[in-house]
């Protein structure tokens, strides 16, 4: 197969989206449809031009009779292209929840979790200009605020892994003429013809509301908008947090006056980044419950939002984590337990990390010393030994034990970046 001079823009398009410094060892998320194909075969151009190692998955959702075969596909044209390739399969689901968000979550769980067994730094994924057209008509029909217009990032991080999108200003019709210029096969998974779903719903709305210029690419374009406009707000959310808060242990203390004054949308997307970062959900909590919280601290009452207790007292608020969202965390000392901590101490057999809970606090008599309230100590790790509390860093009695944050203070201020 050659490379015709329109191939070479598109894969020259697609390079310029992808990082300046391209990790190493890439991965490439491909289901078999083309969109990911035409991914697949753009960016081995790309990668054995820059002596990039690249690595191809397959997740097998095991929903529909085909998707094994169209898995073994996409094997066979990793094996033609010299590419290792694995197929990830989702099993367990127990029919609870909603299909689509559950197939969701679990495609990302599994690709993550194949990259960093392979030492993949960062995945590409197929999504289209067509794709975040509808992303940005269904949040639109879900009066999305500026986030949600803002559509899919090109880049984001998940589970520790780099996401790559570098297809998003690219139609699947200009990909699939790519593949045809390219003389390479692809699958239409069914489901894109079922109106059942929401995005199908979309894509047929889109082909009617072309002739009021609402077109995939005028989509696109308010999806880029919106971006430029959400970092504007998100920087000026971290600026505002350099001056309003201050880190305590791992509790966020708020300054209630200072938040008071602020524009509210700045007021609330410094709660959600707050709640996030020490809740770590990994999406924000319902507009609704976040609307709640603000008022709890225009009332200086105390709230719980996203596993985290709002803890008013003068005219600080402080954010820390719920008791009853970590009592069934357990890690070893050395191992990260909330993924927020690192407990370290003696090599002693038979310990085990847990939150401090009512239990702990009843051991520790002294624990006021901290100048810190009982309900945010006992979210916070300790060391036990059966039912025997051996140290509670953050609360004082520690011994020859230390409890440190994963994340410190500079990365709670990076978190209020969206990207």
């Amino acid at each position: 197969m050659f490379l015709t001079s329109d191939s070479k823009s598109l894969r020259d398009q697609v390079r310029a989206l992808l990082p300046g410094d391209l990790s190493r060892r890439l991965g490439v998320a491909v289901s078999g449809g083309g969109d990911s194909v035409a991914l697949l075969d753009l960016l081995a151009g790309i990668a054995a031009t820059e002596g990039v190692s690249l690595f191809v998955a397959t997740v097998d959702h095991g929903l529909r009779p085909d998707s094994a075969d169209e898995a073994a596909g996409v094997a066979d044209l990793a094996r033609r292209l010299n590419l290792p390739h694995e197929t990830l399969r989702w099993e367990g689901w127990d029919g609870s929840g909603n299909l689509q968000d559950q197939a969701r979550r679990a495609r990302y769980r599994l690709l993550t979790e194949w990259a960093e067994r392979n030492g993949v730094e960062a995945i590409a994924l197929g999504h289209t200009a067509d794709d975040q057209a509808e992303t940005v008509l269904m949040r639109l029909a879900r009066a999305a605020g500026v986030n949600g217009l803002a559509g899919m990032p090109a880049q984001r991080i998940e589970n520790g892994i780099l996401l790559l999108r570098p297809l998003l200003g690219i139609t699947r019709a200009r990909l699939r003429e790519h593949l045809r210029e390219r003389d390479l096969s692809w699958v239409e998974d069914p489901s894109n013809q079922d109106l059942r779903y929401d995005r199908i719903k979309a894509r047929d709305a889109l082909a009617h509301l072309e002739p009021l210029g609402i077109t995939t690419n005028t989509l696109v374009r308010v999806a880029q908008n919106m971006a430029q406009a959400r970092d504007a707000l998100d920087r000026y959310t971290q600026e505002t947090a350099r001056t309003l808060v201050r880190i305590d242990a791992g509790d966020v203390l708020l300054d209630r006056n200072g938040f008071l004054a602020l524009p509210d949308e700045i007021s609330r997307r410094l709660l959600v980044g707050i709640v996030g970062w020490i809740g770590g959900a990994g999406y924000p909590p319902r507009s609704s419950a976040v609307q709640q919280a603000v008022k709890a601290v225009q009332d200086n009452a105390p709230a719980v939002l996203g596993g985290c207790l709002l803890l008013p007292s003068g005219g600080v608020v402080r954010f820390c984590r719920e008791y009853n969202a970590v009592r069934d965390v357990t890690a070893m000392p050395g191992e990260a337990w909330d993924r927020r901590w690192v407990v370290k101490g003696p090599e002693i057999q038979g310990l085990s990390v847990r939150a401090l809970g009512e239990e702990g606090l009843r051991q520790l008599p002294d624990w006021r010393v901290t100048g810190r309230p009982r309900a945010a100590l006992a979210g916070t790790p300790a060391v036990w030994k059966g039912d025997e509390l051996l140290a509670a860093p953050v609360a004082g009695f520690a011994a020859e034990w230390s409890a440190d944050l994963v994340a410190g203070s500079e990365e709670f201020f990076t978190s209020l970046l969206s990207h």
